[in-house]
This record gives structure tokens, sequence and C-alpha cells, in this order.
């Protein structure tokens, strides 16, 4: 009796707990324009699963590029847009996020862990399940309005970035940045979109009142690198661009190296800062990778799939960097690191800017200069008059 071949597949395996996985384990695969590598589960999830080769995978299952995975956009209920820090590494008390995830996919993102929160992979759904808040203008306007409201600089890009791709569609960060201007409310703005450009005709008046600043974020000059590890946010080229079209509005603007890497991209330092200044930019900061949760393991996997090569000597480099650690939490030093290396990372950065004419910003947003006391409350709306006449007595 004649045999038929059968068909080539693959089995998922789920287990409880975070023991080691069973061999024959298939390794998760690039995808193009993502910037994880795997949708590993967060820090919540009891459940873990893997994709395990039981003998019968074919060769193309195992070479073939991965499916694209589109881009989910869904409604965020929360009821406020404020949100409140103490942290004394950043120069802000108060910072507005319009959207959670982050479509440009930058696999070295910080906020990626918060994905977890929401039972969701801070890997690849962090990148592709979006949550949108289309009403924070309205929220905003209501919390400026309160007794209880004192003014400070709002900071935008501290979590997520505001000018991400799907902005250009729904507007929100457009929209915050009115009723901003509407009251006279400082802002400071961190972002890798070129599209903050669209918004020059609110930002360049509120620039004119002291009311406004933005911090374009570059992390390398490299191309080919900044297309893997941030896959959908502007090309180096383009953020150099949109340095020099929000300075020739006369918005004051500033270029953040952050994150840089050790041995990966920390040689660009100078180079970024001379040529951030040639742009039009007038300070400059810098934060060194910071790995916490479950980003670690997402940043290795990114390391192994695009520079294997360097593997080891990013980590071992970044762990020099934190104590022996590949991340240390405490304020003061987890956004520079200690040791040595930070403290050669430190002087190099300070002497660059000295020999460029940058101003130093010392903390992740540099908000100093900018005045809270043109702010002005909110008017409650108005009753329509026709409607008032209906209850007039003669």
């Amino acid at each position: 009796m004649g045999s038929s071949s059968p068909a080539s597949h693959t089995i998922e395996s789920t287990f409880i707990g975070s023991g080691d996985a069973p061999s024959g384990v298939l390794p998760a695969r690039k995808r193009k324009g993502r910037g994880a590598i795997s949708n590993r589960e967060g820090r919540f999830e009891r459940l873990h699963s893997e994709r395990i080769d039981d003998g019968w995978t074919s060769a193309s299952e195992l070479t073939e590029e991965p499916p694209r995975l589109n881009t989910q956009v869904q409604l965020d209920t929360s009821r406020t847009v404020i949100t409140r820090n103490q942290s004394p590494d950043v120069g802000f008390d108060r910072s507005i996020n319009p959207y959670r995830g982050c479509e440009h996919g930058c696999i070295y993102c910080y906020a990626r862990p918060t994905h977890a929160w929401l039972g969701l992979s801070p890997g690849l759904d962090f990148e592709t399940k979006l949550f949108a808040k289309p009403n924070a203008a309205e929220i905003l306007r209501r919390e400026l309005a309160s007794p209880r409201y004192r003014p400070g600089v709002i900071a935008m890009g501290t979590n997520t970035d505001p000018y991400q791709p799907i902005e250009r569609r729904l507007q929100i960060t457009r929209q915050i940045l009115e009723v901003l201007a509407e009251h006279d409310h400082p802002v400071s703005i961190v972002t890798k979109g070129h599209l903050v450009c669209r918004d020059i005709d609110i930002l360049a008046p509120m620039a004119a009142k002291g009311l406004a600043s933005v911090s374009v974020s570059v992390t390398t000059l490299d191309q080919k690198l900044a297309r893997a590890m941030e896959p959908r946010a502007a090309p180096p080229e383009r953020r150099l661009a949109t340095i020099t079209e929000l300075a020739r509005a006369d918005i004051p603007v500033g270029v953040m190296v952050a994150p840089v890497i050790p041995a990966l991209t920390d040689h660009e330092l100078e180079a970024i800062l001379i040529r951030a200044r040639q742009a039009g930019a007038s300070r400059a900061g810098y934060i060194v990778l910071r790995l916490p949760r479950e980003l670690k393991e997402l940043f290795r996997e990114w390391l192994v799939a695009h520079v294997p090569d360097r593997e080891r000597r990013v980590l071992n480099r970044l762990r020099e960097f934190r104590g022996g650690e590949l991340y240390q939490s405490e304020f003061g030093t987890r956004m520079r690191g200690g040791g040595r290396h930070a403290e050669l990372l430190a002087a190099r950065f300070k002497m660059a800017c000295r020999q460029n004419g940058l101003n130093v910003v010392e903390n992740s947003n540099d908000s100093a200069h900018l005045d809270d006391g043109q702010f002005h409350v909110p008017q409650p709306p108005q009753p329509d008059k026709e409607q008032l006449q209906l209850f007039s007595f003669s």
C-alpha cells in the first residue's frame, strides 16, 4: 500500500510558567516594516506559547518571509489626558500621550512594556495594536478649566510619539495643540516625525510668546541601521530636515541623541551633534539605552536577527553602564548610566556641545525656558441666547 507524503506543519505548544521552552522551538523571523521580532507575552500572562518544529516543517516554512501585519487602531476611553509624574530625571511634571503603542516600531522603545498592562504583547502588538484618544482635546479643555488646575509645561512625546503615522489621519495631536494655543499654555514636544512641521502654523506663534519648543530625536545617521531599528520613523536625513524647517520658523529646536546604544551607535555621538547644529538645533541632550522588563529579551532578539556579530559586545558594554545589569531603575542613573564608560560618554557629549555651540540639556525634556504665566482658564460654554429668551418674563 502506497503512502502519500504528509503535509508539512508546525504545532503550537502552550505551557504554564517561565521555565525553559521545549526543544525544537522555531525562531521568530523578521517582518518587513516592523521592529520587534516576536510577539512574546507580557509579564502578567500565565500562558506562554512557542512555535515548535515537530519534524514535519518544510524548508519554505523556515525561510519564507512571514506575512505582513496590518496596523489596528482602537478607541482609548481614558477619562483624563494629563498624566503626572514626580521623577527627578525629567524636566516636566505632566505630559500628554495622544496614543498608546507606536507604529514607528523602534525596537529600543522603553514604553513597550506598558502594553503588558493592556493584556497585549510589548513586542509586535505594541507597534500594530494602537489605542487613540479622539476626544483628547475636549477632555484637555475640561481639565484646564478645573479650579484645581495650576499651569506648567505639558510635555508631549514622553512615552509614545505624538507624530507617529496615524496622526496624519486622526490629527489628535494637532487638536491638542489648538487647545493649548488658545489658552496660552506652554508645551514641549519630542518627536522623530517630520509631521510636526505640519503644525508650524500653531507652534510658531506659540514659540513667539515663549510657549513652545521641539526636540527631534536622532539615534543614528546610518540609514540602513535606522530602517532596522526604527522601521516606520522618519529616516535620519528627514529628521535633520525637520530641525531646519522648525528653526527657520523661529521655533526653539534641539536634538536628543536618544538612545545612545553602547557598541552600536555611541561612536556617532559627535557626528550627530555636528549635523544637528548645522541643521539649526540650538540645544542637545542624550539618553543611554534603557531596557526595562520585557524589553531586555525583545532587544536581544533584535540583535540576534540584525547584528548577530555584535550581540554579545553590545549587551556586555551595556552592563558596564548599568552596574553589571542590563537595566537599573534608580533615579539619577537610569538615563545616563554609571561607571567609567558613562563618564567618558558624558565628557564627549559636553565637549562636542561646547565645540559646536549647543546648549546642554541636563534631562530628557528641556522646558525651563518656557513661560507658564500667560495661561488663561477656558471659559465654560455660554448658554444659547435664543434658548434663554424662552424663559424671559415681560
